[in-house]
């Protein structure tokens, strides 16, 4: 758990994938539409990655990617994130993270 909130706190937005998971990809497209570029950690690329997958278990992530974190807390996974997003309470999460518009 310990790599996990390392790695989760030293970004801003931190999500926690696997290459194959369809979910992740659309998590972290509309973090991009947002403005904002999370840190992506595949945890099948992973030297501990099967330790980080149970961490992210043991912290109530199921599944446990994708897991998105902001300012190194746990936001939780696709449903929470979508939940955030559609009542609007998501880009005030991201309002520090986001890049200015050009």
């Amino acid at each position: 758990m310990d790599k996990v909130m390392k790695l989760a706190s030293e970004n801003g937005v931190v999500i926690f994938s696997k290459s194959s998971c369809c979910l992740s990809y659309a998590v972290n497209f509309l973090f991009q539409e947002l403005r904002v570029s999370p840190v992506v950690h595949e945890i099948d690329h992973e030297p501990e990655g099967r330790e980080m997958e149970k961490a992210l278990i043991g912290m109530g992530c199921t599944p446990p990617v994708p897991a998105v974190f902001i300012g190194g807390t746990l936001v939780g996974s696709t449903n929470e994130v979508m939940s955030l997003h559609l009542s609007g309470k998501l880009n005030t999460l991201l309002q520090p993270y986001q890049a200015a518009l050009a």
